[in-house]
């Protein structure tokens, strides 16, 4: 069932600024999708870690249409201009197919991995280019309940079948709890007519979308407690990652997961490290 945006809201107890940054904008044929998932699951690489400063580790990106003169897939940098096929999508015809049947200005085209157990954090994407309107597709390939996109206070479950619109300008992350891994083909678009067409009517349906609930002081206290024991026996790094993990439990204000470790590095009196997150914050939410 497709549902407005107040009905979307109160269906799926999301808060109603969740379509503005993410909503299904077309169905797509399921036989095409078929294609397209046995040749990204037949590509003879599963891509490069790039970006590790936004994840957990377990990301893995590898481009289908990007900025390299050699056409190499491994080129996963984002950037602005007119990018050429590499020589992966040169062997995926029936992907290439698709994404010429769009009529779309692409900037970047990729295949992205996300292997169970693992995070991309809060962050926020396009800081570095140019100000200029564009706009974040993905097609879910391979993917299962428990790999969510977590933005506006909800967990947004991309379900296949779909073509889905991202605004990767907003905080947003990524995790995929328990697996197998989620597989998207993401492409990044500049915005034009064709682009209009085809967003025309965004949507979610009801179950889409899921608010968080928010996170009492008692919650808060337990997760500090639990992060200051393991900071206690030296773990700092598990300390750290289970309360960058609340980000995905709670509809924490923007940055709130990085605050709590801040906290904690503060109650710890570890200065370098509260200055550290401090930092992560601004890098990762694009602040000045």
């Amino acid at each position: 069932m497709v549902t407005t945006l107040p009905a979307a809201a109160q269906a799926g107890h999301a808060r109603p600024e969740v379509l503005d940054q993410v909503a299904r904008l077309t169905d797509l044929e399921e036989s095409t999708v078929e294609q397209m998932r046995a040749e990204a699951l037949g590509a003879p690489t599963r891509g490069v870690v790039a970006y590790g400063e936004y994840q957990s580790g377990g990301w893995w990106t590898t481009s289908l249409m990007n900025h390299s003169d050699s056409g190499d897939p491994h080129d996963v940098v984002i950037g602005d201009g007119r990018p050429r096929p590499t020589s992966l999508l040169e062997a995926m015809p029936a992907t290439a197919r698709f994404l010429d049947s769009l009529g779309l200005d692409f900037m970047y085209v990729r295949l992205a991995r996300l292997e169970p157990h693992s995070y991309l954090w809060e962050h926020r994407d396009y800081a570095e280019l140019r100000d200029t309107g564009r706009h974040r597709l993905h097609i879910p390939l391979v993917t299962n309940p428990s790999a969510v996109l977590v933005t506006a206070g909800a967990r947004v479950h991309m379900a296949a079948g779909a073509l889905w619109r991202l605004t990767p300008s907003q905080a947003h992350g990524v995790c995929n709890s328990t697996g197998p891994d989620r597989l998207h083909l993401i492409a990044d678009v500049y915005a034009d007519d064709a682009y209009q067409a085809l967003a025309a009517h965004p949507h979610l349906r009801d179950g889409d979308a899921v608010g968080l609930p928010e996170m009492t002081e008692a919650d808060r206290a337990e997760l500090l407690a639990q992060a200051g024991q393991l900071a206690e026996l030296g773990f700092t790094a598990a300390a750290e990652q289970t309360l960058l993990r609340a980000f995905y439990t709670y509809a924490l204000p923007e940055g709130g997961a990085y605050d709590l470790i801040a906290e904690l590095h503060a109650g710890r009196r570890a200065d370098a490290d509260v200055h550290r997150w401090r930092a992560a914050k601004a890098h990762l939410l694009a602040r000045p």
